[in-house]
């Protein structure tokens, strides 16, 4: 079946037809009206992005003012010719060639606790994937109380390669969700030295973890399960 398909891929009519027959009575419908923005495409947001975009989330908006370095690579979902290029515009070539079905809309800003509102404003669900504790935080807060309908889906502690039976997802506030262990730092910029030396630095596989998380509860919320 796939020689059929080879260097070409099906049409977007067809492909789509694919994505609706896979998914529960009206699934498809919803994720594809649905707006979700990433704000940080690390190790989180990199995956995260490329999860929902597998699925058929009909618009990302993406986030990201940082390029992609060489020590990105082990944990973040870009390639080698990607390095130097803004991770906004490598996240958004491979995601059209991934799905070109999904619009994707991005910003190369740094969020900022005065452009939170006007950034998110208008979408479904935030997922927060920003390295910083301070600017997640901050993130976190101002998009609760200035954007009251919308849904927070945010990480704290995946590090490392300890066990990835202690992530999990948890329902903090009514429109508040965090994945993770909920320890340390939570993006994989963490600077607790003591966890790190613990757990052996950033590693891919955790990350991923904790980044399906987050996308898993995203893909709830727009399915209309509020539940973690």
């Amino acid at each position: 079946m796939g020689v059929e398909y080879e260097g070409v891929g099906p049409a977007h009519g067809e492909l789509e037809a694919v994505l609706a027959a896979r998914y529960g009575a009206g699934v498809y419908d919803k994720l594809k009206a649905a707006r979700v923005a990433v704000a940080g495409l690390g190790g989180l947001g990199s995956h995260i992005a490329v999860a929902l975009a597998r699925v058929g989330v009909g618009f990302l908006f993406l986030v990201d003012f940082d390029v992609v370095e060489p020590s990105n690579l082990n944990r973040q979902s870009y390639f080698v010719g990607d390095v130097g290029r803004l991770k906004t515009e490598a996240l958004r070539e491979q995601i059209e060639a991934i799905n070109p079905l999904v619009e994707v809309a991005v910003r190369a800003v740094r969020v900022e606790e005065h452009n939170i509102v006007e950034l998110f404003g208008g979408c479904d669900v935030l997922c927060e994937a920003l390295d910083d504790q301070e600017a997640k935080a901050g993130l976190v807060s101002t998009a609760l109380a200035g954007l009251p309908g919308l849904k927070v889906v945010a990480a704290s502690g995946m590090a490392g390669y300890g066990s990835a039976n202690s992530i999990r997802t948890q329902r903090r506030l009514k429109n508040l969700y965090v994945c993770g262990d909920g320890e340390g730092c939570g993006g994989s910029g963490m600077k607790d030295t003591k966890s790190v030396g613990e757990y052996m630095g950033f590693m891919a596989p955790r990350v991923q973890i904790c980044a399906g998380h987050q996308a898993n509860m995203t893909l709830r919320l727009l399915a209309g399960l509020e539940e973690a």
